[in-house]
């Protein structure tokens, strides 16, 4: 069996001891001593989270041709899955599950070329794949930001079943703030009703 050479990067020397000592004894993979990163197939970036200083590493990487990236990380948002897809990440893999098995596995799955994700977080991928597709489809149509996360919340609670004294009750607010909210969202839509204007959200995507 030809060994996959891995380069693994991390600034906490816990972390990178941590991830080298559970693949070092595995036959499949061959750990690489810093000088030797350049003959890496694949790379395998641990962070507790992908901040500005991880993001430009992976962006280095990246530009390394024939390296395939992964990253063990503690917290993963929203943000972080953009900047992951931006940067060319294959996998992703949460620390709290980075057993040996696991990370053996993952750098067997990118030296195949294969992509690697959480179920929950391969949901949020291809509901943001969604999103850009909509967005190339019809550039003026409506996005995220075309609600305030009060409007979404009230319209995602009026999608529940819930009634204006229900909404104000839930969320704190007077019952003419809720009615004043949903006017708004209404009017500036162009939306008849609130019927209407939950099922515009809910086919875009916004709730």
């Amino acid at each position: 069996m030809t060994r996959i050479p891995v380069a693994v990067y991390a600034e906490d020397p816990v972390l990178r001891t941590g991830v080298t000592h559970q693949l070092r004894p595995r036959p499949e993979v061959e750990v690489l001593d810093r000088q030797d990163h350049e003959r890496a197939a694949v790379a395998l970036v641990v962070v507790d989270v992908v901040d500005q200083a991880a993001a430009s590493l992976l962006r280095r990487l990246r530009r390394s041709s024939g390296t395939r990236t992964g990253v063990v990380v503690g917290r993963f948002d929203q943000d972080a899955l953009q900047t992951t897809i931006d940067c060319g990440v294959a996998a992703v893999v949460r620390r709290a599950e980075a057993d040996q098995d696991r990370l053996v596995a993952t750098v067997v799955a990118l030296h195949k070329g294969e992509a690697v994700l959480p179920g929950d977080l391969l949901g949020r991928l291809l509901d943001h794949v969604g999103r850009l597709q909509r967005s190339v489809l019809d550039p003026n149509g409506p996005t995220l930001s075309t609600l305030t996360p009060r409007e979404a919340n009230m319209l995602r609670l009026i999608s529940e079943g819930c009634d204006t004294a229900e909404i104000a009750t839930r969320m704190s607010f007077s019952e003419r703030t809720v009615k004043n909210v949903l006017h708004e969202v209404t009017t500036r839509l162009q939306l008849r009703n609130r019927a209407h204007a939950v099922g515009y959200v809910m086919r875009h995507g916004l709730i």
